[in-house]
């Protein structure tokens, strides 16, 4: 039987500093979200851009919650965070 997921896509874009990757992921544990698929990359001018895939299935709360919550630990790095669901995602993407 296969598991329904709830896919979710985060994005994370700002100058490179310590701590990123653990805060984001910390945050998402302990909203009991799974991390499905993680790319990160130092682009030039040590810019860093993190791109996630998570199945918020299980979440301990709301997609606005969750929304908002990676809002503030992305102001509190300094850091651009966004959030959108597989299905908007989808739909924008629609030819």
């Amino acid at each position: 039987m296969e598991d329904k997921k709830e896919l979710v896509f985060i994005t994370v874009i700002g100058e490179d500093r310590k701590g990123i990757v653990a805060a984001i992921s910390t945050y998402l544990y302990n909203q009991n979200i799974n991390i499905v698929d993680i790319n990160q990359r130092i682009m030039a001018d040590g810019f860093f851009v993190m791109s996630m895939m998570v199945d918020v299935c299980d979440a301990a709360e709301s997609m606005d919650d969750l929304s908002f919550g990676l809002k503030k630990i992305g102001d509190g790095l300094a850091m651009s965070v966004q959030v959108q669901h597989e299905n908007i995602f989808r739909m924008m993407h629609r030819i």
